[in-house]
């Protein structure tokens, strides 16, 4: 299948896209660093991407840029079978201390996780329709599953996005566009550095896995790793006044 990535020169996007590189689909990356693209396109193209991988630049800080950037990479697939899936993972994560603190580092996540994202999935989403179809997989997270006392603004910029994505998945899906929602508990990358693992902590490589099996499947949602399904299903059905005790 063909791919457009937005968010796979670390973490997380790299790890899914070496995987979908390394069985031969093909690959095209969207990012803000021109250096970090080049340097992810070589690799993915050793691992065995189909065609050379090409790029152009996206910053989800800037809006104007989606609609370009996207037709770039529908015109490198345009003779290869056309453009099928678009990938999700960048965003931005600060602790609740470190929000709290910083009206301006606050601002910025909410715009870069929820309207931003949201408008980059609207150029997306019209494009894979145009094209017949397709697999939209964006990237959300378990924090915005319920409010928690841990992670109030970042998990409420990811429930705002997983409800925007489960909204979107029932109004298109039967004009053929799959919405897969990714909730990732804690994985293991640059984003989590110094961050203390809880239990049922990822690696990326397993991480990436599950979530490739998903959007073949065009599976609505799911939790990586797999424990995570189980962990919030019980966290959704805990009364708040539990919720305000515990410290999760």
């Amino acid at each position: 299948m063909n791919v457009v990535f937005l968010g796979a020169t670390r973490g997380m996007g790299r790890a899914l896209a070496r995987q979908m590189a390394e069985r031969g689909d093909g690959l095209f990356l969207l990012g803000r660093a021109a250096d970090e693209l080049e340097r992810s396109a070589r690799d993915l193209d050793a691992r065995g991407a189909a065609g050379p991988v090409g790029t152009a630049r996206c910053d989800l800080e800037v809006p104007e840029g989606f609609g370009a950037a996207l037709d770039a990479a529908v015109d490198a697939f345009a003779g290869a079978g056309g453009l099928g899936v678009v990938v999700v993972t960048a965003g931005v994560f600060a602790t609740q201390d470190a929000l709290e603190d910083d009206p301006a580092l606050l601002e910025r996540m909410l715009r870069v996780n929820f309207a931003n994202t949201v408008l980059f999935c609207e150029a997306a989403r019209a494009r894979l329709l145009e094209a017949g179809g397709g697999t939209l997989c964006v990237f959300s997270s378990v924090a915005g599953e319920r409010g928690r006392r841990t992670v109030v603004l970042y998990g409420a910029s990811k429930a705002g996005l997983s409800r925007y994505l489960e909204g979107l998945d029932h109004r298109y899906r039967g004009r053929g566009l799959r919405v897969v929602t990714v909730k990732p508990g804690f994985v293991r990358t640059d984003m989590t550095e110094g961050l203390d693992a809880p239990p049922f902590a990822g690696e990326p490589g397993p991480v990436a896995a599950r979530v490739l099996r998903a959007i073949d499947r065009g599976a609505p949602v799911v939790y990586a790793p797999a424990p995570w399904a189980a962990v919030m299903a019980v966290i959704r059905r805990l009364p708040r006044a539990v919720m305000r005790r515990v410290r999760f």
